[in-house]
């Protein structure tokens, strides 16, 4: 996620606790989600966690930008 911001997001996590929450809680979703899929679980649930993600991701992402142009 995010390989051209790489450096950005160390320096955030080396920095920002929650930034490292954020983005830790995005990466267990995503293998929560797998998990989910794998096993057949249902699709409702399924898409639950995937908006859920969804919202973390865009959360990283504008954290990304701030800490870029600030």
């Amino acid at each position: 996620m995010f390989h051209e911001h790489r450096d950005l997001i160390n320096e955030l996590k080396s920095k920002d606790n929650y930034f490292v929450s954020i983005f830790d809680k995005h990466n267990n979703l995503d293998e929560e989600i797998c998990e989910m899929e794998k096993s057949h679980a249902d699709q409702f649930q399924v898409e639950i966690k995937k908006k859920e993600k969804l919202k973390l991701k865009d959360e990283i992402y504008n954290a990304i930008l701030k800490h870029k142009n600030s």
